[in-house]
This record gives C-alpha cells, structure tokens and sequence, in this order.
C-alpha cells in the first residue's frame, strides 16, 4: 500500500513538471513571437495621428542648460509643437555624468517610465535586448517599418548603420543619433602652439622622437618669453592614453580591446605597451609631462593654457582649438594652436589607432518605453526628424531666425555666429538646434563646417582623420546579459589596479621591470576571460 502510494505521488509530482514545463514553455514561445513582431496588430500608417502628448526623460545638455529651463524652451521643439501639435513634457534629471546615471537607475527600478526615453541603450547593464525583455522599452522594427518612413528608408540606405543599431538577437531599439558624414566622426587630437613652435624655429612633429625634441626645446627655450623655465611642454591625461590611444597608436596597439583582423586583443598586456610606457616615463621623468597630468581638471588645464604656460595637448577641435583661441584673442594676439598629426614610431607611417567616432554610437538615442499608450503615434512623432523638413529644423533651427538660406546653404544667422547677447556660439546654438550635441536625428556636415569656424580646426578635421588607420577599432559590439554581467565584473576591479598602476608606472613609482608582473595579475584578474567574452561579441556583430 505504501508503494503504491508512493508511486501515485511519484506520478502526480511528474504531472505537475510537465504541466509547468508547457506552461513555461508557452510563455517562452509567447514572448519570442512578440519579440519576432509576428503577433503585433499594426494599425493602417494612414490612420496614424502625431501623440496629443508625450513625456520624455533626457538629460539637460549643459550647453542648453546655461540659456533654458528645459527643451520646451529650444526653438526646436518649439517649431515641432507647431507643425504636429504634440505637448511635451520634457523630464530632466540634474546634475551630470554619474549624477544622471544613478537618476536614470532609480527611474527604471521605480517602474514609473515616461514615454520616451532618450539615453545611451547600448550600455545599460544587461544590454538593451535584456531591457525589452523586462519590457523597459520595446522593440521597434515593425513600428519603424510601418510609421516610420523616413527612418527606414535611412536604415534600409545604410545597411552598415541598421547593423549597428540592431543588436544581436535583432532587435532595433531606438531612434538613433547618426553622425551622417566622416567629417562629423574625428573631432579629438594633438593639438600645439604654433607661435611658440615659429619662435623657436621648430617644424609641427610627426613622430615619437621629433615630439622629444619639440617637447625639449618648449621646456629649455622660453618661448613663453617671461625668463622663467616655468613651460609644461605636454599634457595628456590617463583617459586619454587609455581610451582614445593617445600617443599609443604610435605603437601599433589600442591600450584597450582591439580587433587584429578578426582576433580580440587587449593592447596593455602586449609587449608594445611596455615600450609605451617607458616613453611616458621618460617624458614624465625629465619633465615634459605635466606632473599634475594623472589629476588634472578641466578648470586646472584653463588655467595652465590661458596662464601661457602649457605647450601642447589633447583636446576637441571646438572645446579645444575654438575655445582657447577665443580666450586668448585678447591676451595674446599671436596665440595659435595647431593641430598635429598623430604620432608615430616611423616618419610616413600612420598611427594605428586614434580617435575616431562611429556613425552610430549610442549616445542620445530615444527609446519607447513599456508604459507608452501609443507607440505608433510617437514613432510617427520621432520620424520628423528624421524627414527632409525635421532634418533641417533639428540641424538648423527655425528659418529666419538662426539660420538663412542663401545660395541653397542653410546659413546660420548672427544670431548664432555672432550672438547679441555675447553668448558663445555653441550656447547660441543650443537655443534653436539638437545637432550640436546629439539627439534622435541625422547630423548635417553643414553644421560643423560653420561651427568649425577657424582654419586650425577645419584643418584638424583633415590631419586628425588622415594620420591614423584605425582598421584596429572595435565596432560597436555589444554583450548579451550573462556576458555583459561576467564582463563587468571582471572589469570593475581589473580597471581599478590598471589605472593605478599606469599611472605608477609613469610617474616612476613602479619600476618598468615589473611590467611582466602587472601583465600576470591582470591574467589572474581574469583579462583572458573579458577577451575572450569581446571575442564573442565581435563574432556575432560580424555575422549580423
């Protein structure tokens, strides 16, 4: 009796498994018909109105920030409540960089989503397939296919640009921020005063050993002319080695994950970022380096270029070049800074890697929420911008106004070029326009040739972007959840030890010879296992 009472609950128990096993499994095949788009009921585009309202969260660009309350006050948006009739009620965190990240964490953890949501997707922990899955925002190929002519017509144009968007499992995800031209995409580098060089009778370096002579001749010649050795021939800062390849494409490697056709690697445990650092080191030890170069702040580095102390630096063509020479028009009329090329070890040679952006990178992309009413209506709303008539509202703002069509150029107006308020101009665009630093829209080169007002920084466009190949640069792969959990993990006390002890290294607090030792902890920090899940990542990126 026993037996056969514990058979029965034996058969019970097996019942009950497989009952829950079709279940799961039905939610399962459920959530992948949704995700495939095959159970979704589209409404006829002819149907489709602009939303009455939406709400949208994104961050107040400081640029913005300095003349408006909020983007209700951008004449962008003030043109496209006109033409579609849409309120917006835009919704700003404070505060920035972390700041902002932990706000957008607290939003997603509460559950209480606005409608829009504009933020980096691609590096949200877990991946944005993870953040459809949970039903933080939704899947967008069919809305876009069908309300969005516009965008798919430029994706369906673009096919590297839809393949960037789209991750793995292929899903599209947001309304993308595009830089659409080259010349858009290289807009950091070497930069160096040109009057100093004149008066020393120096030529622009090209190379590792020509930047030691120049950087000599800034600390020992006085080309600052007030008698004192008080020159900082060079600064550069530890995220700019690290994440941009600074002075390390000269070496053939990126400090970080490269990509050696088609193999992952990751450059500072390769014996070329030795040789790197012993450079560096040098340069740090006879005093071409800035000292202050591992903590320096936007505020110091100001004060050590208009102080007319600093020979050269790593900056933006418009945060850099524009803005100095703008500072320093007064002061001193001859202060010039001049792009340079990228170093290399070899004169003719390129540099491996530089700074180089992708046409589709992340930032400032808007994404629907799972709590949004009416995706097809603000997919129509989105697509504005992406139209002949949204495009140049978002590059240029309101005509007449900030911009002018003169010979079939959209010419911005002295409202922008030379504000009456004595704004910058960089302030004056962000009363009208979202080109200037990023958004759901295609960015016009015609905004940056005006923007990029002085030679030096036309002229960094064309050196910068000629003087490196950068065929070693990652495209923008991304990690699935389990992947992306492991690798940040790993990473988060791995960068902590790689930044500390680099910056030792230079600074000669750690002796070069225990280079082969900082290689082997980051192997028993698990570096082969971060390679190898980038590995992975580039993989299926190749085979999307």
């Amino acid at each position: 009796m026993w037996e056969k009472s514990k058979a029965l609950s034996f058969l019970l128990m097996l019942l009950l498994l497989l009952v829950v096993g079709c279940s799961s499994n039905e939610t399962s095949n459920e959530k992948e018909e949704q995700a495939d788009g095959e159970d979704i009921d589209l409404k006829d585009p002819e149907e489709v109105e602009y939303p009455d309202e939406i709400t949208y969260w994104t961050e107040l660009n400081p640029s913005v920030a300095q003349t408006s309350q909020s983007l209700n006050d951008v004449g962008v948006y003030q043109e496209l409540e006109k033409i579609t009739g849409t309120k917006v009620e835009f919704k700003h965190p404070s505060g920035e960089g972390t700041d902002i990240t932990e706000q957008f964490n607290l939003m997603i953890a509460s559950g209480k989503l606005p409608d829009v949501i504009e933020y980096n997707w691609r590096t949200v922990p877990n991946g944005p397939d993870k953040a459809i899955e949970a039903g933080n925002i939704i899947r967008l190929n069919e809305l876009i296919e069908n309300n969005a002519p516009n965008l798919n017509r430029y994706l369906n144009e673009n096919p590297e640009v839809k393949k960037m968007v789209t991750t793995d499992a292929g899903n599209i995800y947001t309304f993308p921020f595009i830089r659409g031209d080259e010349k858009l995409m290289v807009f950091m580098g070497m930069m160096i005063r040109q009057d100093w060089l004149d008066k020393l009778d120096l030529e622009k370096p090209s190379t590792i050993s020509e930047w030691e002579e120049v950087l000599t001749a800034f600390k020992n010649g006085d080309p600052n002319g007030n008698g004192e050795m008080d020159e900082i021939p060079l600064m550069v800062q530890p995220d700019d080695f690290k994440y941009i390849g600074a002075f390390v494409g000269a070496y053939e490697i990126h400090a970080q994950f490269y990509n050696d056709n088609g193999t992952v690697k990751y450059g500072s445990i390769q014996p070329e970022f030795k040789e790197f650092l012993t450079t560096m080191n040098k340069w740090y030890e006879q005093g071409l380096l800035d000292p202050d170069f591992a903590a320096v702040d936007t505020k110091l580095l100001d004060a050590k270029v208009t102080n007319n102390q600093l020979g050269s630096l790593f900056g933006y063509t418009g945060g850099g070049i524009g803005k100095y020479m703008g500072l320093m028009e007064d002061q001193i009329p001859e202060f010039t800074l001049s792009p340079t090329p990228h170093p290399s070890l070899k004169e003719g040679e390129k540099a491996a890697t530089a700074q180089l952006a992708h046409p589709y990178e992340g930032y400032h992309s808007a994404s629907i929420s799972g709590s949004a009413e009416n995706p097809e209506e603000i997919v129509k709303w989105l697509d504005f911008a992406y139209s002949e008539e949204g495009h140049m509202l978002f590059n240029f703002g309101v005509e007449g106004e900030s911009y002018e069509m003169i010979d079939g150029y959209p010419t911005y107006t002295e409202e922008i070029t030379k504000n009456p308020d004595g704004l910058p101009m960089t302030q004056a665009l962000g009363k009208y326009i979202r080109a200037s630093y990023g958004g759901p829209l295609v960015q016009d080169v015609r905004y940056v040739e005006q923007y990029l007002e002085l030679p030096e920084q036309q002229e960094a466009v064309e050196i910068w972007g000629e003087t490196a190949e950068n065929e070693i640069n990652m495209p923008p792969t991304t990690l699935n959840a389990d992947e992306s959990e492991e690798f940040n993990s790993i990473m988060s006390d791995l960068d902590t030890y790689y930044d500390e002890m680099v910056v030792r290294f230079i600074m000669g607090e750690e002796p070069l010879s225990n280079f082969e030792d900082f290689v082997a902890t980051l192997k028993g920090m698990g570096i082969e296992r971060a390679i190898e899940l980038q590995q992975a990542a580039l993989d299926r990126y190749m085979e999307r």
